[in-house]
């Protein structure tokens, strides 16, 4: 990884990359091959965790998250590319607390998707249920809408693809990933986990709809399905309203010093 091969991006640069890669503690893939829905012009999606010294947390220094893309920023990823985000384990946390999709998704990679791990990506994966409520179901509505709104052009759109439209009358990449969001939303808030790559029959339905097999009615009423589940799970599910944040701060504190003990940093 070089930073300096690409136009420099927020959370770039050499002093950011040297912290997350030293300090890396779970890293894996997290798009479409994740999910077993991909092409063979897709980028490669990962996102790690790392635990900054303690000079970014304690001291005036901030570390939050560190960005690599292969391209420059602006330029669209296309097959083979790496776009990479290490979050700091504070940041990951409170995004995870919010119910964030996607970076719930590192609590269930399979081992074959793992590009780094240690004791600290074993344990977080152990018990995933300390990040799982009933409010990660809101955060799934929100993120299934987006796709949806961009797909019907309701939105502004961070990825341009004229070419599917033109075939398809559609953006066959948005309109599957609001069905993702909406089934793993589901498996979530009913198992509390998420199946990856996604079961059979629902990732051949996916790869179908990214082909431009299904129309765009079929599309918005199946994620009209799953949304409403979702929210009928929001008030429902067995899961807590929020989860417990003395707990997974005492998490942090805990596994914050033990790793820094093992560097040597205090």
């Amino acid at each position: 990884m070089n930073s300096t091969t690409t136009k420099r991006v927020a959370y770039s640069g050499p002093e950011f990359q040297a912290i997350a890669e030293q300090n890396t503690v779970l890293r894996g893939q997290v798009g479409s091959g994740l999910h077993g829905v991909t092409t063979g012009a897709d980028d490669r999606d990962e996102m790690g965790v790392c635990i900054e010294p303690p000079a970014y947390v304690i001291g005036t220094s901030r570390f939050e998250q560190y960005q690599y893309r292969t391209q420059p920023e602006g330029v669209r990823s296309g097959a083979g590319d790496l776009d990479l985000v290490v979050y700091s384990l504070r940041k990951w946390a409170r995004l995870a607390v919010d119910g964030n999709p996607t970076v719930l998704l590192l609590l269930f990679l399979p081992e074959h998707e793992l590009v780094a791990n240690t004791w600290v990506g074993i344990d977080l994966q152990a018990k995933p249920e300390r990040f799982i409520s009933r409010r990660a179901g809101h955060r799934f509505i929100g993120y299934l809408d987006s796709q949806r709104d961009k797909m019907l052009g309701l939105r502004a759109q961070r990825t341009n693809r004229p070419e599917l439209i033109d075939i398809y009358g559609f953006d066959t990449k948005f309109a599957y990933h609001a069905v993702r969001l909406g089934l793993q939303g589901v498996e979530l808030l009913t198992t509390g986990r998420i199946t990856l790559p996604i079961p059979e029959p629902d990732r051949t339905w996916l790869r179908e709809l990214r082909n431009g097999e299904h129309t765009i009615d079929e599309a918005l009423d199946r994620m009209s399905e799953l949304r409403a589940e979702i929210n009928r799970l929001t008030s429902t599910s067995v899961w807590p309203d929020r989860p417990n944040r003395n707990q997974i701060n005492a998490w942090l504190t805990s596994t914050y010093q033990t790793w820094w003990a093992q560097k040597g940093l205090i």
